[in-house]
């Protein structure tokens, strides 16, 4: 059995989703829909960090080593002795290690949220009811009596 509250402002959303915590609903159970981003639903919650941010570093990493790995190989392959130039000068380097750093940071950290979002499955982010301009608390489960002041 679930049981909804429906809100038109942002205020009473809040001071609901306090109380159903504070009388110790777990999280877990409480499923929030808004109209735009509220952060106190965040702390409310306690809704981890996301982890995503482990991917971009591991893809900037990745790309760092591998654009220096890549080019130093390839002067040591094929050294081209031109005007009395070191073969191995980093500062011609840094250019190609900064921008595989950039495009392989980008192109992890899209894998990596694409993962964590366990996209593209339609089917976990569609909603068949919209709610549109309401904040809604649904909480699954439970067999307490209802709230009937805020339940629709």
């Amino acid at each position: 059995m679930s049981k909804r509250w429906a809100f038109d402002d942002k205020q009473p959303f809040i001071e609901k989703l306090r109380e159903r915590v504070d009388s110790g609903v777990p999280p877990e159970r409480l499923d929030t829909r808004t109209p735009f981003h509220v952060h106190e639903v965040e702390e409310i919650l306690k809704i981890p960090e996301s982890p995503v941010r482990f991917f971009a570093l591991a893809g900037a990493l990745l790309g760092l080593f591998g654009g220096l790995g890549f080019v130093l190989f390839t002067v040591w392959d094929y050294p081209l002795l031109t005007g009395g130039k070191p073969i191995f000068s980093i500062t011609a380097f840094i250019v190609i290690a900064f921008e595989t750093t950039i495009l392989l940071g980008g192109v992890v950290t899209k894998l990596g949220f694409l993962h964590l979002a366990r996209l593209p499955d339609v089917h976990s982010i569609l909603n068949p009811e919209e709610h549109y301009n309401q904040f809604v608390i649904v909480e699954e489960g439970g067999d307490e009596d209802l709230d009937e002041e805020g339940q629709s």
